[in-house]
C-alpha cells in the first residue's frame, strides 16, 4: 500500500484550509499526524479517503488518483474512524460495527461477516458489548466500536481521527499500543490525528507535523518531535527527554519564570503557576 500527495491544496470556498502538502507513504507502519487546532489534519485525511475532493495537486493511492475510485473501491482499501459517531439509532454493537463490511457484503449478511465481527470484537476486548446498543455506551466504549467498524473492512489504509481522545490513560495507551501491533501484524498502514505528542512520540513508526495549513516537519519521532519545533509550531518552550529510545516531551508553562522547572533535579519555587512533566 502507498500513499502518494503531491502539491495537494484544499479550500473551503475562498479560504485556503490546506497548500502544498507533498507526502510520500509506503508500506504497513503507524503514522501520527501532530499540529494544532485549525491546521488542516483533518481536512488532509478527508482529502485522502474521498470524504473530499482537493482543489489542486494530486492524492494517488496505490498509483491510483483517488478521484477515479468508486466510493465503494475506496471504502475497500481505506478504512476511516471519525473523530466521533452520529449514530443514534438503537443498534446492538454487532449491528453497528457489521456496517463496516458493507464494502464486502452481498444481498445479505454472511457467517463469514459475522465471524469477522466477532473476532475482531474480541480482539479489542469488546466481545461482552455485542448485544448491548449503541446509543447507550460510553464515550470510551463508543471509540472502541467505531474502531471495530474500520478494522473489519479490512483495509490497506486505515484513517483514525483522534481515535484515543475520549479514552482515560489507561486505554489511550492500550488502542495506540494496538494500532502499532496491528499495522505490523496485519500489514497494513494505520494513520492517527492525535494531540498527544507523548504518545504519538512513543508508539508511531513516522510522523507528520502540521503548521499554518502545510506540513512543517516529517521523519521519525525523534527526528520531528524536538522542542525546537514544538516551540515553532505550538509557541511553547519544552524539554525533551529520552524514554527508552523515545522522545518525551516536559512542556514548561508560560506563567512560570522561574529557569529551573526546565530542570529535572529541582523543584519549581511557584508550584501554584506550574504543571512540571504533565503534557
Amino acid at each position: 500500500m502507498e500513499i502518494r500527495i503531491n502539491e495537494m491544496a484544499f479550500s473551503y470556498s475562498s479560504v485556503p484550509v490546506l497548500e502544498g502538502i507533498c507526502i510520500d507513504l509506503k508500506g504497513p507502519q503507524f503514522v501520527s499526524i501532530l499540529g494544532p487546532n485549525g491546521v488542516g489534519k483533518s481536512t488532509l485525511i478527508h482529502c485522502i479517503n474521498k470524504i473530499l475532493e482537493p482543489t489542486g495537486g494530486t492524492v494517488l493511492v496505490d498509483d491510483m488518483d483517488v478521484s477515479d475510485y468508486s466510493l465503494k473501491d475506496m471504502a475497500r482499501k481505506v478504512g476511516y474512524v471519525p473523530y466521533s459517531s452520529s449514530d443514534t439509532f438503537p443498534l446492538t454493537v454487532v449491528d453497528t460495527v457489521l456496517l463496516g463490511r458493507h464494502p464486502h457484503a452481498g444481498w445479505k449478511t454472511t457467517d463469514d461477516d459475522l465471524r469477522i465481527v466477532y473476532d475482531t470484537l474480541e480482539r479489542l476486548d469488546i466481545g461482552d458489548l455485542a448485544m448491548r446498543y449503541f446509543n447507550e455506551l460510553s464515550a470510551g466504549q463508543h471509540q472502541k466500536v467505531m474502531l471495530a467498524r474500520g478494522l473489519v473492512q479490512h483495509p490497506d489504509i486505515l484513517l483514525l481521527d483522534e481515535p484515543t481522545s475520549n479514552l482515560d490513560v489507561k486505554h489511550q495507551l492500550g488502542i495506540s499500543r494496538l494500532l502499532r501491533r496491528l499495522s505490523h501484524e496485519d500489514d497494513i498502514m494505520v494513520i492517527m490525528i492525535s494531540h498527544d505528542l507523548n504518545i504519538a512520540a512513543k508508539y508511531s513508526d513516522f510522523v507528520i507535523m502540521m503548521h499554518q495549513g502545510s506540513i512543517f516537519d516529517v521523519g521519525t519521532p525523534a527526528e520531528v518531535i524536538t522542542s525546537e519545533n514544538i516551540r515553532e509550531v505550538y509557541g511553547v518552550d519544552s524539554r525533551i527527554i529520552d524514554d527508552d529510545g523515545s522522545p518525551h516531551v516536559i512542556l514548561k508553562d508560560p506563567d512560570c519564570v522561574d529557569i529551573r522547572c526546565m530542570d529535572p533535579g529541582s523543584l519549581c519555587v511557584d508550584t501554584s503557576a506550574c504543571d512540571r512533566g504533565i503534557l
